[in-house]
């Protein structure tokens, strides 16, 4: 199926809601110049008046077509529910608020606080718990070459926002490009940058990574994130 820009993707959506569409955002890779087609999807965040069946039902056709294309449905919050989850989406909000292009409506950031205790809090938590999961993936999968590389890929994304918001944290600010992410982090953090070198060069539409039974690689992203985990720890 033929790709479908954020801009068409936003045009539906705003004639599909009219009034009722209060923000439209692009955001991640997209938004940061970084993103690799048809190696990961557009990502969006819809604010609307209220969620209903009604709100679902005009939004159907719209997100059938921008879902076929391969990209994930947009994340959907109120105006109220924007606003009053700043504690619990903390790294959510501060990595979207960074860096997001605007595609229909109003930026919705303007009186939204993060608390850097909120941001602390959850880094840690969702580090740690991202640590513990891969760990017990790795475990499991260490001498199946595909369900590695699988399980090793698969947490790119998410390692790469924490360190981004463990950057943030340290009051440094935060690169565009995922090498430079890394470097910084490697760095501030105390592992190799490396450690994930293949990694980020799979991030960034290079040759796919491809992991062997026992790869060495995965024991060091491992032991990379275990470092992240604990500096971030001992942050106050």
């Amino acid at each position: 199926m033929a790709d479908v820009t954020a801009e068409a993707f936003a045009g539906q959506v705003a004639a599909a809601l009219g009034t009722r569409l209060e923000s439209l955002l692009l955001y991640g890779s997209a938004a940061r110049a970084t993103h690799v087609p048809r190696r990961s999807g557009l990502n969006t965040l819809l604010v609307c008046d209220a969620v209903d069946e009604a709100l679902f039902a005009a939004l159907e056709p719209a997100v059938r077509t921008w879902t076929r294309a391969g990209n994930p449905a947009p994340i959907i919050f109120t105006a109220q529910e924007l606003r009053d989850s700043s504690d619990a989406f903390a790294i959510e909000y501060e990595d979207i608020r960074q860096t997001h292009r605007l595609l229909a409506g109003r930026d919705p950031w303007p009186g939204i606080t993060v608390r850097r205790e909120d941001l602390r809090r959850q880094l840690e938590f969702e580090l740690v718990g991202k640590l513990v999961r891969l760990r017990q993936a790795y475990a499991a999968s260490r001498s199946d070459p595909k369900r590695l590389t699988e399980v090793v890929v698969g947490s790119a994304s998410g390692f790469f926002t924490m360190l981004r918001s463990m950057l943030r944290l340290a009051g440094r600010t935060v690169p565009v490009e995922p090498d430079d992410v890394v470097r910084e982090a490697a760095a501030l953090a105390g592992f190799p940058a490396t450690a994930v070198d293949d990694l980020v060069a799979h991030v960034r539409g290079g040759a796919q990574l491809t992991l062997a039974a026992r790869d060495p690689r995965a024991a060091a992203y491992l032991a990379a994130m275990a470092r992240t985990a604990e500096f971030v720890n001992g942050l106050t």
